[in-house]
């Protein structure tokens, strides 16, 4: 559905990234103009500045400008909100994304691609996220701030909000939303102690009989060492808090383990998420992310996808975010996407609701399908949407994201099919030289532009830019930009993301070169079979 144009008095025409309710003409407000809201049956007026009677938030207007105003038309009412939902379901969904990265871009985008949501809000959002138009950016919203994020959204009539992060979950924001009424896809904080704690993880896991690698648990380092000298390398070393996907050593040494014990207990290098670490079995074999939509009682398969953790070809290096990933992964056939659920899935869902914390949102499981038994183990848990896999689920997803987020709020999960587009989808993540250690920002990334227009179905989404003083994209984290790209199989898909690759002028950026490789190599062997 295409967006409506704005005039927001900066002699421009923008995006907006709310959609027209109506085929009379739309109203266009300028920087001084007010729209009237009914909340909680008092009136309330919107300033695109801020809101009358509470603290300012700012919206990202750089370059493109989108407006943070639903279209009406002229002689359309005000749109009625109960507890920060809409009391008309025919009106379209008002949604607000928490995050600010590439997995938020990629939610965004599917959001906006939904029939029945009328707008997007994303806070504190990117450069890259107000550019696109799929979202309207609240830049300076505290998504810290439970307080100011549930005003934000009884003001504005919010009727979804969906959680990227692991943060804002782990500290207990989706609990304070759904306590305000606010439906929230995203688990309480109790639930997300399994990211939040790989000890809490694996103790759920051994007691429910979910396959995973033997560990102990350590809060003294002499001790965890004494085990390392026990156990013998390779051996992982993880942090056990949130250390942003990088607490996990694969140490293929003991010296290499030891010095993981060091920098995460001695030297503190994850703070407070590195005073306790869990020393755990190496497992052989290969890693694949499985992602499952989840209400408290039931869960939904998404499709499969796979991702690069380490930062060089052929998976040398440490350990990163991700480098890039791709959809499907032909490693998870549908006898073992069956058998994850079986074994891992639906015993967690059934094991957290026993103890107390039904889990509402996206399960990611990280498995190793092992070498020598080919069945799968669970690695790790998030609780969110993996990045940069998101980016590839959300450009195959054919279904209303919006409707399908609610139904996991509403526990209704068992209504709901998903449909997806055939062929594959792969993106290569263009990350700042010397990413995962120290890297530099500030530096101009150019033809982003000519570089979507290679393909019909290439998207960049963007995880870490923002603007200069020239309105140049400026690269301001450590994995910049996800250069996305369906095919009608994996090497199209390959082709074309690389391909606009080619065209970026960044040449303080790189890129692992092998994404997808993997699944070359399989499709490669069953075709001489």
């Amino acid at each position: 559905m295409a967006c409506v144009a704005f005039n927001l008095g900066f002699g421009s025409t923008s995006t907006s990234p709310f959609k027209t309710n109506s085929s009379n003409n739309p109203l266009f407000f300028n920087s001084t103009s007010f729209v009237s809201f009914s909340a909680t049956a008092r009136p309330q007026k919107f300033n695109f500045f801020g809101l009358i009677g509470t603290p300012s938030f700012g919206f990202l207007t750089s370059r493109s400008s989108p407006s943070p105003f639903k279209s009406f038309s002229k002689n359309s009412e005000p749109a009625h909100f109960i507890n920060g939902a809409q009391e008309d379901e025919e009106e379209g969904l008002i949604v607000l994304v928490i995050g600010g990265g590439g997995r938020e871009h990629a939610i965004c985008y599917a959001l906006q691609r939904s029939p029945s949501c009328d707008a997007v809000f994303c806070a504190p959002g990117n450069a890259g996220i107000s550019n696109s138009g799929n979202a309207t950016c609240i830049s300076d919203l505290d998504i810290s701030n439970s307080s100011a994020v549930i005003s934000f959204c009884q003001m504005w009539g919010v009727g979804l909000v969906v959680v990227g992060p692991e943060a804002p979950l782990v500290a207990g924001l989706a609990n304070d939303l759904v306590k305000a009424g606010i439906p929230t896809f995203g688990p309480s904080s109790e639930a997300a102690a399994l990211e939040g704690s790989k000890d809490f993880m694996k103790r759920l896991c051994f007691k429910y009989g979910i396959p995973t690698a033997k560990y102990k648990t350590f809060t003294d380092s002499s001790a965890a060492k004494q085990y390392i000298k026990e156990q013998g390398a390779p051996i992982v070393i993880k942090a056990d808090g949130l250390a942003a996907g990088k607490g996990v050593v694969v140490a293929m040494t003991m010296e290499e383990a030891y010095d993981a014990v060091d920098s995460m207990m001695v030297q503190g290098v994850f703070g407070s998420a590195g005073a306790c670490v869990i020393v755990e079995e190496y497992l052989e074999g290969e890693e694949a992310s499985f992602f499952a939509l989840v209400d408290g009682e039931t869960a939904l398969p998404l499709e499969s996808a796979q991702d690069h953790k380490r930062v060089g070809d052929g998976d040398t290096g440490p350990n990163t975010g991700g480098m890039g990933a791709y959809s499907p992964a032909p490693i998870l056939t549908e006898e073992l996407k069956s058998l994850v659920m079986r074994s891992i899935i639906l015993p967690t869902v059934k094991g957290m609701s026993a103890e107390g914390c039904k889990f509402i949102g996206v399960l990611y499981a990280g498995l190793m399908i092992e070498k020598k038994t080919g069945l799968p183990k669970l690695i790790e848990y998030n609780v969110r949407f993996g990045d940069p896999e998101c980016q590839v689920l959300m450009v195959r997803l054919e279904s209303d994201l919006a409707q399908v987020l609610l139904a996991a709020c509403r526990g209704e999960l068992s209504k709901v099919s998903l449909e997806w587009s055939p062929g594959s989808a792969m993106v290569v993540v263009m990350a700042s030289r010397g990413y995962p250690g120290s890297y530099e920002k500030g530096s101009v990334i150019r033809n982003l532009e000519e570089a979507e227009l290679v393909a019909s179905s290439v998207k960049i989404f963007h995880a870490g830019t923002s603007y200069d003083s020239h309105g140049n994209f400026i690269a301001d984290g450590g994995r910049v930009l996800g250069v996305t790209a369906k095919g009608t199989n994996i090497e199209e898909a390959r082709d074309r993301a690389y391909h606009a690759i080619e065209t970026i002028d960044w040449p303080e950026g790189f890129f692992r070169r092998d994404i997808g490789w993997r699944a070359l190599a399989q499709k490669q062997l069953a075709s001489k079979q």
